[in-house]
């Protein structure tokens, strides 16, 4: 168990429930001020910067990567998914192991893990051992997004949630926004592996950060929770996540062309039947499916894994493009990258206010109708456009998902009790990420497609584009299922 001692506990305004029974009820009826609450919160956008950073100035080292390593597109698209893929399998076993370990100590056990990840991307001597540093910097920093979401949630009241939400997501685009301009000009100076550098500087802050200003005692805490742990929902579900992705991207696998190996699908379908059928026997599940059975997390998560497949599949795309097409150095390319999430972080606290004032559906069906038209100008644009135009479609794309990231976040959570709140944020955090995985992926293997065919560099660009912007629509359609906030109020 996290333990503090009580008259700790009791200086920063926390009361013990029952305290012989040692398990600390929901913050906010512990008494809990407002002022510490957003110290907390505060104290938790340090960690929060870590994935933002770490992701965008990797994409600015992708051009020089694919030419180093010598890489096809879909290869390419591996070194993000190598990434993203233990990061979005892990992310509910974090959200729900907080449920009776701890949050705290999960928080800070990441951030170590994702330090010597980093530390191997760093030194990596091949491909290879690049591509396993990278996995294991998503293996740490899968629980920093829902485990932040639970703490947030269960510290604030639920008329304030939408605000803090947003403030705490602000961090993250503008995070990834300042690391593409710092990553053009070190990656200009001194190769690919600047990019990785500054993740470890940035891991010892959030450990000091968190271990300093986030007390312990915060969560509800089981003992022998490891034992009860559902693992093998965790072994058949990562099963399922992994075989899909090496399906969707089976060449660099098992040299099968995408979407054709049928060892890879039959390996899918086993798994997803597996645990589906495990965890309905469960009495204490890895993921309660019952979490589907809630309006608006189902709605909200399915807007937000198309929000991800989108903007995966462009924030890939973009980088390689801006080379190929525009020849841009890699300075001048991290310089350029930083609009997109600037606009973000312009836009992130305004929309989470949005939610807190119209309800969550407004905001998000506008979010995803601009981010959809921003794809889709792209698929348009012809190689001879003027650099400006690249820069605009940029801006309105980070405006529109700025304006729809606290809005999905506030909805996912608006329906779930204190006590799954780790469990609810880990959950949506994956289906969101599997969006990121599914997209990156699929726009590797077209744009290598279109290559492979012979297809004009701009051609192949142009029909990866329009074939994301198109998946947008599923995204804008789901969000009419999100309720407005009379709805919200009347059931009640």
């Amino acid at each position: 168990m996290e333990s503090t001692p009580i008259p700790i506990l009791r200086r920063i305004g926390i009361r013990r429930k029952n305290e012989s029974e040692g398990d600390p009820v929901p913050a906010q009826a512990r008494g809990l001020s407002s002022e510490q609450a957003w110290l907390i919160l505060y104290a938790l956008m340090i960690p929060s910067t870590i994935m933002p950073l770490s992701s965008s100035m990797s994409r600015v080292a992708l051009p020089v990567l694919r030419d180093t390593f010598a890489m096809s597109a879909d290869v390419v698209a591996w070194t993000s998914s190598a990434f993203t893929l233990p990061y979005m399998i892990l992310m509910p076993v974090y959200g729900r192991l907080s449920d009776g370990v701890g949050r705290r100590r999960l928080i800070l056990a990441g951030i170590a893990i994702f330090s010597v990840g980093s530390a191997m991307a760093f030194f990596a001597t091949n491909l290879t051992w690049l591509m396993i540093g990278r996995a294991v910097q998503g293996f740490g920093i899968a629980g920093i997004m829902p485990l932040g979401m639970a703490f947030i949630a269960i510290i604030f009241r639920k008329e304030e949630r939408g605000k803090a939400l947003g403030t705490w997501g602000s961090i993250g685009p503008l995070t990834a926004a300042i690391g593409p301009f710092f990553a053009g000009f070190l990656v200009d100076a001194w190769g690919w592996r600047a990019a990785f550098g500054p993740a470890l500087l940035l891991g010892l802050m959030g450990l000091i950060a968190v271990k300093l200003w986030v007390p312990a005692g915060l969560s509800n805490v089981r003992p022998r929770f490891w034992r009860s742990f559902d693992w093998a929902g965790v072994l058949l579900l990562a099963g399922a996540l992994t075989m899909g992705l090496f399906y969707l991207s089976s060449r660099p696998i098992t040299g099968v062309a995408p979407l054709q190996d049928w060892r890879l699908l039959g390996a899918l379908l086993l798994c997803f039947g597996g645990f589906l059928a495990w965890e309905r026997r469960r009495q204490d599940p890895f993921v309660s499916l019952k979490l589907f059975n809630y309006r608006n997390f189902r709605f909200a998560s399915l807007c937000a894994s198309m929000r991800m497949f989108v903007m995966g599949g462009a924030s890939f795309l973009v980088p390689l493009y801006l080379v190929d097409i525009h020849d841009l150095s890699p300075g001048f390319l991290g310089l350029i990258l930083t609009i997109n999430p600037g606009a973000m972080t312009v836009m992130v606290r305004f929309g989470g206010q949005a939610a807190d004032r119209w309800g969550s559906r407004w905001p998000v069906l506008v979010g995803l109708s601009g981010q959809a038209l921003a794809v889709f100008l792209f698929s348009q644009l012809p190689a001879s456009i003027h650099i400006s135009v690249v820069l605009a479609l940029l801006a309105l794309q980070g405006l529109s998902v700025g304006t729809m990231l606290a809005a999905l976040h506030q909805a996912a959570m608006s329906e779930t009790d204190d006590e799954e709140m780790g469990t609810a944020a880990g959950v949506y955090s994956m289906i969101r990420f599997i969006g990121v995985a599914i997209g990156t992926a699929l726009a590797g293997v077209l744009l290598h497609s279109g290559l492979e065919r012979g297809l004009p560099v701009i051609e192949a660009y142009q029909q990866v584009f329009l074939f994301i912007s198109l998946a947008g629509l599923l995204g804008i359609t789901t969000s009419l299922g999100l309720q407005t906030r009379r709805q919200a109020m009347s059931s009640q």
